[in-house]
């Protein structure tokens, strides 16, 4: 199972604390992202005020249909709730909302110096992989520097895929804070997550839409059930023990289990005498077992349409009332106003 979060305990931030995430709608969530963003980001609403949104604008860096973005941010919201995000406790809102951001994302790009982007990992890795190199792929790092300081964020939850970009956003903060004045923009902290960091994907690798190698939190039981049934394996003879070390199903299966279940698939690997057939429908048992009351409660929602809209209504005014105040003190710092 996921640790805690020990590094909220120990952040000296004046209160309350206020966190941000946003997550991509770009394709279906797989458990990467549950792992990686949903999951330490639900735990965390019980910490501070937390603002939670989902980064539609970003998503057309790669998605360029405009229906399949719009059902794909709905089920994100959806999945969201159903996972456990509180609406009395987080604010959930959609990025394109919120149209603050983009006049801030362009005061911050007057202070941002083009090799600070044509550093960034996260561009060259896409466009080696042949994704266009568009200016908004290449730009990325300053709309998401706005998103975060549009909400005088003190704590920024990341992987380590994101690491490089909150560094990017604290710099182009003290560049304004520089210009403008030290009360203009919060700086935020960033908490990284190193247990949440890599989640494998079927094939080892880590877990990515980039790859087709994901396993989605949510879908029908027989064509998941195929799919654990995919994961890749060695040669090992069932008589024989299996490798522990790099083990895509072991990485899995510690997730959905606690310590002591974790120990014992562990141990029966050392023994050999089973299969991976067996173990990975032992996987299979847990990740079903484990995200039963989400599905309970996504059927749930999708039973009252109206709720979403509501909660992404009011998340939105919640969201603008705050960017509000943050961008009038950039515009009077800046002149614009």
């Amino acid at each position: 199972m996921h640790s805690a979060l020990n590094a909220v305990e120990i952040l000296h931030i004046v209160s309350p604390m206020r966190i941000l995430t946003g997550l991509q709608p770009s394709g279906k969530l797989h458990i990467g992202n549950y792992f990686g963003a949903m999951e330490p980001a639900i735990r965390l609403q019980e910490q501070g005020e937390a603002y939670y949104f989902i980064a539609n604008y970003h998503a057309m860096t790669s998605l360029h249909d405009g229906a399949e973005l719009r059902v794909n941010t709905r089920d994100l919201a959806i999945d969201f709730l159903a996972c456990g995000l509180d609406p009395q406790k987080a604010v959930i809102f959609r990025q394109s909302d919120v149209p603050e951001v983009n006049e801030l994302a362009w005061i911050l790009s007057t202070v941002c110096p083009m090799g600070l982007l044509e550093r960034c990992h996260s561009y060259k890795d896409k466009v080696a992989k042949g994704i266009s190199a568009n200016h908004a792929l290449f730009a990325y790092p300053v709309l998401m520097a706005a998103d975060i300081l549009l909400y005088d964020s003190n704590l920024v939850p990341v992987g380590k895929d994101q690491k490089q970009h909150l560094e990017v956003t604290r710099d182009l903060a003290v560049k304004i804070n520089e210009a403008l004045g030290d009360a203009t923009l919060t700086i935020p902290e960033v908490l990284m997550q190193e247990d949440a960091a890599i989640v494998p994907g079927l094939d080892g690798q880590k877990m990515s839409k980039s790859y087709h190698n994901t396993i989605p939190l949510f879908g029908e039981e027989k064509p998941l059930r195929k799919l654990f049934m995919k994961i890749v394996s060695d040669s090992t003879p069932v008589e024989d023990p299996k490798p522990i070390e790099n083990s895509t199903i072991l990485a899995l299966y510690r997730l959905f289990v606690n310590d002591a279940e974790y120990q014992q698939m562990v141990e029966s690997f050392g023994q050999g005498g089973l299969g991976y057939g067996h173990y990975k429908q032992q996987l299979w048992e847990a990740y079903w077992s484990y995200f039963s009351p989400m599905r309970h409660r996504r059927e749930e929602i999708l039973a009252d349409a109206a709720y979403v809209d509501e909660i992404l209504r009011q998340g939105a005014a919640k969201a603008r009332e705050t960017a509000s105040v943050v961008l009038e003190r950039v515009r009077k710092a800046c002149g614009l106003r």
